[in-house]
């Protein structure tokens, strides 16, 4: 192992080391390659995912300064802003929710239906004022939280920042032990890329823990050039503010925006293909709206010759509750 990171302090949340599971998923076809799956949809805390690595920073940095009110946005079934609402309600603080979404779409199900029954305060904005007036949003709900009292500490989207990076930096540092423990070397490893966070966290961590490894972000939203963007820029705001840390800048992960589809959160008849097929052939269930796109994505890329190694890991960021929705199509 390399010398130590200097981590941030954090709270413990998840359930970790995850599992590395092998998957026959397509074996016959493919007996060159092992794929395996990091199972980070068995975080925990109700199956948070990727999510509760990251709110591991959060959380212990807005209690270090003295918040008792997380305030948090996404989409209406944005498995951050649930996993976030949980883990207000495990430490006894209170949450505030700004989603985006049509009012006429808001039925309580999937991960709307768990940040209500968690107790989270939610406002629901069109898309279009969202899009608009997000820091204005925030600052609203801040001063809301304020004036009765609270003192509020708000969480970008997904929790994608200087600190909640560190989650999937931690991550990294466990995959390289399952690389050993497994016999890999040199694997592609593969995310999905929603808010850029754990794209950011696992190719600083994996720089540092396992240089051999190359990372392969899928984009599900934005364009890879956003991406690459957002990664350094994370990556530069860590440097800055943990300047003891000794993280380093890697070269920049590849990222491809090719199977987006129609836009974000909607899924198309290939990525509820493969949903259907790899519940079926390992029992692993994925969502339309992160890992069904970005395993997807990772099956094209590997079918067309685009990239060489024989070892590839999947990161399975979780997201099952954004399934239910999506059930007719399905």
């Amino acid at each position: 192992m390399p010398s130590p990171l200097q981590f941030p302090d954090s709270i413990p949340l998840a359930q970790c080391p995850t599992p590395l599971q092998a998957l026959r998923y397509r074996q016959k076809q493919s007996p060159n390659i092992r794929l395996w799956c990091k199972r980070d949809d068995l975080t925990g805390s109700v199956l948070s995912g990727n999510k509760v690595r990251k709110l591991e920073f959060i959380l212990a940095d807005a209690l270090r300064q003295g918040a008792d009110t997380l305030i948090t946005c996404g989409g209406l079934q944005s498995n951050h802003c649930r996993a976030t609402a949980l883990v207000a309600a495990q430490y006894g603080l209170r949450c505030r929710l700004i989603l985006r979404g049509e009012q006429n779409s808001a039925s309580s199900d999937g991960n709307l239906l768990l940040s209500e029954l968690a107790g989270a305060e939610i406002e629901i904005y069109s898309p279009r004022e969202y899009h608009a007036n997000l820091p204005q949003l925030f600052l609203r709900a801040e001063q809301v939280v304020k004036a009765r009292g609270s003192q509020p500490y708000s969480i970008p989207t997904g929790a994608s920042n200087d600190v909640g990076l560190w989650g999937y930096v931690a991550c990294a540092r466990e995959l390289a032990l399952d690389f050993e423990r497994h016999n890999i070397h040199s694997p592609l490893v593969v995310c999905a890329a929603g808010s850029g966070g754990t794209l950011a966290g696992l190719s600083a961590g994996l720089n540092h823990f396992s240089p051999g490894a190359q990372v392969l972000g899928v984009a599900v939203c934005d364009s890879a050039e956003y991406f690459a963007k957002r990664v350094k820029a994370d990556i530069q705001a860590a440097q800055a503010r943990f300047v003891d840390s000794g993280l380093s800048l890697p070269h920049p992960p590849m990222i491809v925006d090719d199977y987006i589809g129609p836009g974000y959160a909607i899924g198309y008849p290939e990525v509820f293909s493969v949903i259907r097929d790899l519940a079926r052939s390992d029992g692993l269930v994925l969502d339309p709206v992160y890992t069904g796109k970005a395993f997807y994505g990772m099956l094209e890329e590997l079918a067309q010759g685009r990239h060489q190694q024989r070892e590839i890991v999947f990161i399975h960021t979780g997201g099952v509750f954004g399934l239910f929705p999506y059930k007719n199509e399905l």
